[in-house]
């Protein structure tokens, strides 16, 4: 995922790519995997989480397979371009992040506990790189939809944070900032892993189990 020569520094509005307020290209309606819608609407009563956590096909692929998860997307978001495309995103000078967007049925899944499992599948002490991923576009962020969620995601980062601390790592750097707006990435990021099941994976975590019995 264009390793080399990546930003490290978030651009600053001024130099940030103006972006556009369409698509330049076809978004799918549907789930390669389940079939089910990837955009809205949503059914009744499902909540909507988005996570950063470094190259979102394998960040896709892990969330998708948890029970209570209905349906997931990758995109882009937290930064400034409008519609950016994947190489913009790459380029450093949107501000953006891939993301992944989880769908889920709270009457199976938490949103704790997709925080919880989203802080075990990275390393969120990194800055802006996972493993051999560095780039703006790789840091660990949350973009919460309301106060619960926001409230759960800086106390989960307080606790994973003091868990690591104990254990040697340092600061945990994940963004948590408020959800502006998802933008889809490319319909071939879409369920990637699905399409190429040899594919590349990102494997840089702590391999700290998340303590959600301190998360109440």
């Amino acid at each position: 995922m264009l390793f080399s020569r990546a930003k490290t520094q978030l651009v600053e509005p001024e130099r940030a790519l103006r972006g556009r307020d369409h698509y330049e290209f076809p978004v799918p309606d549907t789930h390669y995997v389940n079939g089910n819608p990837i955009k809205p609407p949503f059914p009744e009563g499902y909540q909507q989480a988005v996570f950063g956590s470094g190259c979102f096909w394998g960040v896709e692929e892990i969330f998708w397979e948890l029970p209570g998860v209905w349906t997931t997307a990758v995109g882009y978001c937290g930064g400034i371009t409008g519609h950016p495309d994947y190489e913009e995103v790459c380029s450093g000078l949107t501000g953006h992040t891939e993301a992944v967007l989880v769908v889920f049925d709270p009457e199976q899944v938490s949103y704790a506990q997709l925080v919880a499992r989203f802080f075990e599948i990275h390393d969120p002490t990194q800055g802006m790189r996972q493993g051999n991923d560095i780039g703006t576009q790789y840091r660990s962020g949350i973009y919460w939809t309301d106060e619960g969620q926001r409230e759960t995601a800086e106390r989960a980062k307080r606790v994973f944070g003091e868990t690591l601390a104990e254990l040697g790592y340092g600061t945990v750097t994940t963004e948590i900032a408020p959800l502006r707006e998802f933008y889809y990435a490319e319909a071939y990021h879409q369920q990637y892993l699905a399409k190429n099941p040899n594919g590349y994976r990102c494997h840089s975590t702590t391999g700290i189990s998340f303590p959600l019995a301190k998360l109440g």
